[in-house]
């Protein structure tokens, strides 16, 4: 089947609030553009070089995610034009995205990610460490409003949380992490932590994205399912 195919099947699928990022890592430019063609804007990449290269030969309304685990020193390369950050998980790189995003005049969106899996080779955070995290943004940024002075997170905005699933077939154990993070994003936003609501929830990918939206997911990360097999070498 089709890129153009395989993308009109699975946004039939999706609820209107839901939003397609579709993960083109390792796929060529061509590839891409197909999928631009069937309207396709929600790019996500998870190596910030490769994102470049296509972000400089693309179409510029594009919405670039960057989707994969983020090092400080690189996040320079994407602060010009990347719309979304999904793998935040340190306040030092949130730091280190506003500064960058302040040279360019913009204002980066960010979502934290939250450890959910029960493999450890995954990123993210606990809850005690994002509660910390979204205190000081907020504390930091109501001091300095009163002062009326420039706080160092005034480029970055947390629009919400991002969580992946340990990858096993029980889809009950898929489930109750998803469950677990749809129960943190929504007790985040009842207290008050910060002053707005955050309004992105992503998770669900391929295998498991259909799952994830019944948990409340409103972002979901989709590569093979719309671009077929990746190609490693």
């Amino acid at each position: 089947m089709s890129i153009a195919k395989n993308l009109t099947k699975i946004k039939s699928q999706l609820p209107p609030h839901v939003t397609l990022v579709a993960v083109s890592k390792t796929k060529p430019v061509a590839d891409l553009m197909e999928a631009y063609s069937s309207g396709q804007r929600v790019f996500g990449e998870n190596k910030i070089q490769e994102m470049t290269e296509k972000w400089e030969q693309m179409p510029k309304d594009i919405e670039w995610h960057m989707i994969g685990h983020v090092q400080t020193n690189k996040v320079k390369f994407m602060a010009e034009y990347v719309s979304l950050i999904h793998g935040v998980d340190s306040l030092k790189l949130l730091q280190e995205i506003n500064k960058q995003a302040k040279k360019h005049n913009r204002t980066i969106d960010c979502l934290l990610q939250i450890h959910i899996a029960e493999e450890e080779t995954k990123f993210g955070l606990d809850e005690l460490e994002l509660n910390e995290i979204l205190t000081q943004v907020y504390e930091q940024c109501e001091a300095k409003q009163v002062q009326n002075d420039k706080s160092e997170f005034e480029n970055i905005r947390i629009a919400g949380l991002m969580g992946m699933a340990t990858f096993t077939e029980n889809q009950n154990q898929i489930e109750k992490e998803f469950n677990h993070l749809k129960t943190l994003f929504d007790k985040i936003n009842q207290l008050s932590i910060i002053n707005y609501q955050l309004s992105i929830l992503s998770m669900g990918m391929s295998g498991d994205y259909q799952l994830a939206i019944s948990c409340g997911s409103t972002m979901v990360r989709i590569g093979s399912s719309i671009f077929g097999n990746r190609n490693y070498q």
